[in-house]
């Protein structure tokens, strides 16, 4: 066994030519701890941000919270049944916004869906004239054309811009005698199809009892084919953009990681931070994560290469001329994904991003699925029950294998065989790859669909291509 002696020698200084080694400095951990102590510092003064109003929003289209007065509010107050809990949502609140006008006939209506961390804000509007998270598609002579369509979108369920969700106060604690609180994850877990069914109730508050059509891209894709299948009657047309009826595995996976990651950080405090300090690092870590899904590499490469920051004046080279590298984010692509995750960790609030997340893994509309969930179409015009009435399933002529589970998508489908239904992928997406738009393209054909229409879209923006 080494003597002390050694061992003492062994963990001293290392020197080199008789010059004490430089411990590295870490600017971006600095900078990190000091907006953290920023954070808490806000706390002696006002309570925690869920949902932050900063403006920096940086270069990618924003996910920024609308002004309160800028969105509508439908106040649900009868018990909602959830798909996972025992006891409903005693009531609930949806924010909305509205473009366009609806028709005498209400026949015009077009339910917009969002991805996971979007407001209701996809447009500006005269009370909120900042653009929104689909600006270049709402307006008249747009996509959605609001000269033609009256366009509906909602804040989900679960989220923080105005729809309850978990930093929403409990109203079981409003006559508590320590005063009221936010449900925290005392919050009952939500389906995708909770979301669709409480968008629903909304309309029917509008007195919309047909859509003209749904749409919805990631997530919102999920929602818009959701909707077609809980209301077969009441839905025109759907438009499912780079979604999936099926979350994958990997994607599964990617959305795991991040909530990990979120609610390893000591704030997180089991979903109870709303008078204490907020999961900062997580959220950013989390978020920085999911950056990497929404692009692609070819994007990458394009925007950034290998390209490495400008050093400033306080860094230098060594005086061989060569440039010293940092652990901190050095190459651009590392400085991106940094201001990423610092720009969105204050914008959201991390419960409703692990709420939202794991609805989103959850979704899947195979009949096995749905069976175990014991979900039915609802309404008049929901497809027979009757097996006699539906035709056998058979598999398409392809030149590779179908996955195991597309018979049994097409099952789940079938209450959709009759609704034109538009699906656009995008080739470099990530998240959600081409192929699993194909599916559910082909299983609607299979479940008698006669009247599918599927794009695949190029370019190498990935993911938030639908962007």
């Amino acid at each position: 066994m080494a003597s002390l002696a050694t061992r003492l020698t062994a963990r001293a200084p290392l020197r080199v030519a008789g010059r004490r080694m430089r411990a590295l400095s870490f600017p971006c951990v600095d900078a990190h701890a000091q907006r953290q102590s920023k954070i808490e510092s806000a706390l002696s003064t006002s309570s925690a941000p869920s949902c932050s109003t900063s403006t920096d929003t940086g270069p990618e289209p924003p996910y920024a919270r609308p002004n309160p007065s800028s969105y509508k509010v439908y106040n649900h107050i009868k018990p909602f049944p959830l798909v996972y809990s025992a006891d409903p949502l005693p009531s609930f609140d949806v924010a909305y916004e509205t473009w366009g006008t609806l028709s005498p006939t209400k026949d015009n209506a077009i339910l917009l869906h969002t991805g996971l961390s979007a407001s209701s804000h996809a447009a500006s509007t005269a009370v909120n004239p900042a653009p929104g998270w689909w600006e270049q598609f709402i307006g008249p002579g747009k996509a959605l054309d609001t000269n033609q369509f009256f366009v509906i979108c909602t804040n989900v369920l679960g989220g923080c811009y105005g729809s309850t969700g978990p930093s929403s106060i409990d109203p079981s604690t409003l006559r508590s005698e320590e005063g009221p609180s936010n449900y925290a994850t005392k919050f009952p877990l939500l389906s995708v199809f909770d979301m669709v069914e409480a968008q629903f109730h909304l309309l029917d508050h509008l007195g919309i009892e047909k859509l003209y059509a749904s749409v919805g891209s990631s997530m919102g894709a999920m929602q818009s084919l959701a909707a077609g299948w809980l209301h077969p009657g009441r839905v025109g047309k759907i438009v499912s953009i780079s979604g999936t009826a099926r979350s994958s595995p990997s994607s599964i996976a990617m959305r795991y990681a991040q909530r990990s990651i979120l609610m390893a950080d000591p704030n997180w405090n089991k979903g109870f931070y709303y008078d204490k300090s907020p999961p900062h690092t997580g959220m950013k870590l989390a978020r920085q994560i999911g950056t990497i899904t929404y692009r692609s590499g070819p994007e990458w490469e394009q925007r950034f290469g290998r390209q490495v920051r400008q050093l400033p004046e306080s860094e230098t080279p060594r005086a061989n001329g060569v440039r010293v590298p940092a652990l901190c984010p050095d190459f651009l692509i590392e400085t991106y994904l940094d201001h990423q995750g610092e720009s969105f960790c204050l914008k959201y609030d991390a419960n409703s991003l692990i709420y939202i997340s794991k609805a989103m893994d959850l979704f899947d509309m195979t009949q096995t699925a749905l069976d175990e969930l014991k979900l039915v179409p609802s309404g008049k015009h929901a497809p027979s029950q009757n097996p006699d009435s539906n035709p056998p399933i058979s598999l398409p002529l392809r030149m590779s294998p179908p996955p195991s589970y597309l018979v049994d998508l097409a099952q789940g489908l079938r209450p959709l065989k009759s609704t034109p239904t538009l699906i656009l992928g995008v080739q470099s997406d990530f998240l959600f790859p081409v192929e699993q738009q194909r599916e559910v393209a082909d299983a609607l054909k299979m479940a008698g669909n006669k009247d599918v229409v599927y794009y695949e879209l190029g370019g190498v923006w990935g993911h938030d291509t639908f962007l």
